[in-house]
């Protein structure tokens, strides 16, 4: 995500990361990259890897992950070894767990650091997580350069650290807290930059051949509902209880509920023709298909969520995870201000709103499409290659920092 208006570059206003310094006289041997867990770790990772893999494929390139993480089972699928390390969380209050730590730790640095000198790594690059933080501490003790990349506006504990002193640093959002740090945006997955590619050759058809794998109409005017693959039941529940008013506007819904969550919306929903305009799905494995017929977005505002739906200039109602830290509100909130969506806090999401909010919307294609422009302009299609240019410079010696932070150090 860039700040509006701007484009995606190093927080000093240089030209961005392939302007830093001379990346392409680097040689990439060997590159190990660290983080695990959840998606907003793992498919970054795989995104960036995806891309050195493009520009050299002799380059050697190995995971570091843990074996009950998401990266145990997308890494191997992406063709890529698993280095498996002990997963080693932080407690957050005093408990037995916190005395075990440092050991816990040590072993976890130790593996880590066995996984450097068995591959032969030039250098480290971590997208957080739990598997991050060994990665850092060990090739802190070899001298390795580390590349570190923050996917949400609030950073994480393990990118905290390790950006203390890595060679370079790329986050997704202007403003995130981390020294040194330039705005390099988000890695995208690969089916997501591909659609990004087919709309931009051939809109029409694109959105033909996703309606048609859908079962939807590609004329009609279509709202996709989402909380993620785990669903969200305060969404669920607020656009399930304005349905009928959502197809008098002549749209149609495409609702994902989460596994186990469809019965309630599907209990409420008009009967007769116009239901069935309204498409219930529990899960839609392939995300980019929703996304290729949408024209307006209810989901949650995580890291990924908002800068895909940015890439492809989706317009969307963000809905932040009302548990946390609070960062699914900072991430929204540059495109936000950008005119590319509508924030709402989830005990304010209900019948009213929606019906005060999204029907006038649905009701003015203009201003749709105005919002989808905005969020075109914020959004970043090329991620994958700025952090890549970050771990090339960082091989090559270039320049450790930019002249200043996405903003000023915390004191």
């Amino acid at each position: 995500m860039t700040a509006p208006g701007s484009t995606a570059g190093p927080a000093d206003g240089s030209a961005g990361s392939r302007a830093v310094g001379d990346a392409s006289t680097a040689r990439l041997r060997s590159v190990l990259l660290a983080g695990g867990g959840t998606a907003g770790h793992v498919n970054p990772l795989l995104a960036v890897a995806e891309e050195l893999r493009r520009r050299d494929a002799s380059t050697a390139l190995s995971v570091l992950g843990t074996a009950t993480g998401l990266e145990a089972r997308l890494v191997p699928e992406h063709g890529l070894p698993l280095e498996l390390v002990p997963r080693v969380p932080l407690p957050r209050r005093p408990s037995v767990d916190l005395l075990r730590l440092p050991g816990r730790l040590a072993g976890a640095v130790r593996a880590a650091g066995e996984t450097i000198d068995r591959t032969g790594a030039q250098v480290v690059v971590g997208f957080g997580g739990y598997v991050s933080t060994p990665a850092y501490l060990a090739a802190r003790r070899r001298g390795l350069p580390v590349v570190v990349h923050e996917a949400n506006a609030r950073p994480g504990l393990a990118n905290r650290l390790g950006a203390r002193w890595a060679a370079q640093v790329g986050v997704t959002f202007p403003g995130t807290p981390l020294p040194g740090a330039q705005v390099v945006g988000m890695p995208l997955r690969a089916a997501v930059a591909g659609l990004v590619e087919r709309r931009s050759a051939d809109a029409a058809g694109t959105r033909r051949d996703a309606a048609a794998a859908l079962g939807l109409d590609a004329d009609r005017r279509t709202v996709l509902v989402t909380g993620g693959s785990s669903g969200a039941v305060s969404l669920n529940a607020a656009v399930a209880a304005v349905a009928a008013d959502l197809l008098v506007t002549g749209a149609q819904v495409l609702h994902l509920t989460g596994t186990g969550k469809d019965a309630a919306v599907r209990s409420v929903l008009p009967t007769g023709e116009a239901g069935q305009r309204y498409h219930v799905r529990e899960y839609l494995s392939e995300m980019e298909l929703a996304y290729a017929v949408a024209d307006l977005v209810v989901c949650r505002s995580g890291a990924a969520t908002v800068c895909e739906l940015a890439a492809l200039g989706l317009p969307a109602v963000y809905v932040p995870l009302p548990i946390g830290n609070g960062e699914q509100r900072l991430n929204a909130a540059p495109l936000v201000q950008a005119g590319g969506g509508l924030l709402v806090a989830d005990d304010d999401l209900g019948p009213a709103w929606l019906r005060g909010q999204v029907l006038p919307l649905l009701a003015d294609p203009g201003r749709l499409d105005a919002m989808g422009r905005a969020a075109a302009r914020a959004g970043t299609v090329d991620g994958a290659a700025r952090v890549a240019d970050l771990v090339e410079l960082a091989v090559a010696g270039g320049p450790a920092r930019p002249a200043r932070s996405a903003t000023p150090e915390p004191r």
